[in-house]
């Protein structure tokens, strides 16, 4: 708290030092975010932009997972899609735009196709790690005591894996957040995108850097409300942390 709290008076500084619109102090910006949520923008951009991320993270968690399992236990997939998921993941998300927009206009189906191409290639390639990283001699064992089949996926690999998959699941969060900013600044979305791009068009640099705080800090609740909780208890719960 203390360090923020020397960020913040560098920033105040720094800003007077300027004396510049372009670089509002921290007492500018957060006039603006009081006006801003006083008017409702805010709110109704924070709920928007979340409701948009929980689609489109669930669709990618979901699939991301299964593919992931299966480029790592199913050869035929690992030999067909390997290289093509690797290669993808090297495209930024941003480079998805033109391709959501030609495929389905500009529309919300764009946006949640931009967030889930964005996050289901990164949460694949964790999962696959962490199915493949599983210790052979504890399927041999567990094979050795009758766990075969979907009893098998189920009290054995999934388990296993489940640390590296929950890691992936957290930087598929990331990625998400990323994607759906770069959607939503294509049109009006009535999600934090769009209040971004208002702020540059007013040329209002305290509601830009305003909105920008508010995606930290919707990061980092999320990051340890969410996932720094279900990582620290899934790892406790395998011995990988103290308790």
């Amino acid at each position: 708290m203390g360090f923020l709290a020397l960020l913040v008076a560098i920033w105040a500084v720094a800003s007077r030092s300027g004396d510049s619109f372009l670089f509002p102090g921290p007492a500018d910006v957060a006039l603006a975010l009081r006006d801003n949520v006083r008017s409702g923008l805010l709110p109704r951009a924070v709920g928007k932009s979340l409701a948009r991320l929980a689609v489109g993270y669930s669709v990618a968690l979901v699939v991301g997972v299964a593919l992931g399992v299966a480029l790592a236990r199913v050869r035929w997939v690992k030999d067909t899609l390997g290289a093509v998921v690797l290669g993808l993941q090297a495209i930024p998300s941003v480079c998805w735009l033109p391709l959501a927009l030609l495929w389905f206009g500009l529309g919300e189906m764009a946006i949640q196709v931009v967030v889930v191409l964005g996050s289901l290639l990164s949460i694949t390639l964790a999962t696959e790690s962490a199915v493949n990283t599983i210790p052979p001699l504890l399927v041999r064992a567990a094979r050795t005591m009758g766990a075969t089949g979907p009893r098998l996926w189920m009290r054995v690999i999934l388990p296993a894996a489940l640390p590296g998959i929950v890691s992936g699941a957290r930087l598929g969060w990331t990625f998400a957040w990323r994607s759906l900013l770069a959607g939503e600044l294509l049109f009006i979305s009535g999600g934090l995108g769009q209040v971004l791009e208002l702020g540059r068009e007013l040329h209002d640099m305290a509601l830009v850097l305003g909105v920008m705080v508010v995606i930290v800090a919707l990061g980092l609740a999320s990051d340890h409300l969410l996932f720094g909780r279900l990582e620290r208890r899934v790892r406790r719960s395998w011995g990988l942390d103290r308790a």
